[in-house]
């Protein structure tokens, strides 16, 4: 007999599905059997998990969503707080069906949400199902949403000192001006969010992280004792199989080959995810910073990424022109393949906990373009904890961009950051082997999952 069914319910953003069928996949080499439950809007690709099923619930608050409007912090806030009501019930419904259809030789061990979707709990309590969440964040920004009401209370969230470069006692890798940029929005629905989520992960069982001991080992006891459940820390999830096939956006593979014609380090990998949007003004800047690094580049440019404009129209021909000399831009490129391509050198990233979780596999140095939540934090730990990178301190100024390329790519200090980088990596590699932390961690959470 096997041992058993689990229930997995992701949020359906892509930087949200993605870890969540990845842990899928771990979960099912193990031996469970996969349900996923998802709703119409960002479904998974069914067709690439014949090993699983797939059960979706009827939900109207995203039909017809204008996607673009994720590119707005406040919007997403508001969003989660408005799927957090609304779906309830017909998810009860869902998960009641299965449970009501699941048998003796396949029972349903548990539900794992996305521990953003805390409504989850309410309806676990009612059905007598354990619950184990998944954080798809690291353990160092999830410490700072967390320590949220303090640092409200402290008043370093008061606008006089949105931009001091003030030092926070409290999250002493942070300036003070990173908390105006992680909690930029309004701050009563973020409160309510952040409120609720955290209570919701601390009613679980347990907690699931994307990451890894070595990595965030200066923070885990802390998190251990704001979060008292069992913790496990199973990361990288990528890295346990070869790139999985979640992408809800058509990758190019122009990417891979154009690399191909490169040389050994020589390249600027840019990309800023599936939700960052930024202006036209920023967007230029990007662009001659690029150019007038002398350096190499992939572009990724997402088409909407830019405020008011479909995708490369705004280029005036000169600056298309410079761009193109040096560079190859793509609309969407398999990142985890990029990534450990021998031509990239560089990852300029938006800071993502997905993006930084891949660059570090691959030991490839970061530029860091932070925009909100726990982008901040990443960035952070990227360049005053692991410091294998940089941090552009002023948003998209040429000049500096030209600078942090050139200091990443070309410079001493670039070579010492790709040292350091190759050791997380080693260390990346030793935590998934038998007898690894990651590894060790997994064996826990398969035992924990079979004494419910």
């Amino acid at each position: 007999m096997g041992k058993g069914r689990l229930l997995l319910f992701p949020l359906p953003f892509q930087g949200h599905i993605n870890p969540m069928l990845q842990l899928a996949n771990i979960l099912h080499s193990k031996g469970f059997n996969i349900t996923i439950i998802h709703t119409s809007f960002n479904s998974p690709n069914i067709s690439n998990y014949p090993h699983f099923t797939f059960e979706s619930f009827s939900e109207d608050t995203l039909a017809g969503y204008d996607t673009s409007l994720l590119g707005n912090v406040k919007n997403v806030i508001l969003l989660l707080n408005l799927v957090n009501k609304v779906w309830i019930d017909p998810f009860h419904d869902c998960v009641k069906r299965l449970l009501s259809n699941s048998s003796v030789e396949d029972p349903i061990r548990c539900l794992i949400p996305d521990a953003t979707l805390y409504f989850t709990q309410a309806v676990t309590d009612l059905l007598k199902l354990p619950r184990i969440v998944l954080r798809t964040s690291s353990l160092c920004s999830f410490h700072v949403f967390h320590s949220f009401p303090l640092l409200l209370q402290k008043g370093y969230l008061s606008i006089e000192d949105s931009q001091s470069e003030a030092p926070v006692p409290e999250v002493p890798q942070l300036k003070v001006k990173d908390l105006s940029s992680t909690f930029k929005i309004e701050r009563d629905a973020l409160h309510v969010m952040l409120l609720a989520i955290m209570s919701g992960t601390k009613a679980a069982s347990g907690l699931i992280w994307n990451s890894f001991e070595e990595l965030e080992q200066s923070i885990l006891p802390t998190i251990q004792k704001e979060f008292p459940i069992p913790n496990f820390t199973i990361g990288p999830f990528h890295k346990y199989f070869t790139a999985s096939a979640s992408s809800l956006l058509e990758q190019d593979q122009t990417a891979l080959s154009w690399l191909d014609m490169q040389a050994p380090h020589s390249v600027l990998y840019v990309s800023f995810g599936s939700l960052a949007a930024i202006d036209k003004t920023e967007f230029f800047e990007m662009a001659w910073g690029l150019a007038n690094s002398k350096q190499k580049f992939l572009w990724v440019v997402r088409p909407g990424v830019i405020r008011g404009s479909e995708w490369l129209e705004p280029f005036p021909v000169g600056l298309l022109e410079a761009v193109s000399e040096r560079g190859h831009i793509v609309k969407w490129a398999p990142q985890q393949e990029v990534l450990a391509h021998p031509a990239t050198t560089c990852f300029w990233s938006h800071c993502g906990w997905n993006s930084t979780l891949e660059s570090i596999c691959e030991g490839v140095p970061m530029i860091c373009s932070p925009s909100f939540g726990d982008q901040m934090t990443n960035a952070r730990y990227v360049e005053a904890v692991w410091k294998v990178g940089l941090v552009l301190e002023n948003g998209m100024e040429r000049e500096e961009i030209t600078s942090a390329i050139r200091r990443v790519v070309v410079e001493q200090e670039g070579k010492e950051m790709k040292m350091r980088m190759s050791c997380l990596k080693e260390k990346v590699n030793t935590c998934l082997m038998e007898g690894g932390s990651s590894y060790r961690s997994l064996e826990s959470l398969v035992n924990f999952i079979l004494s419910f």
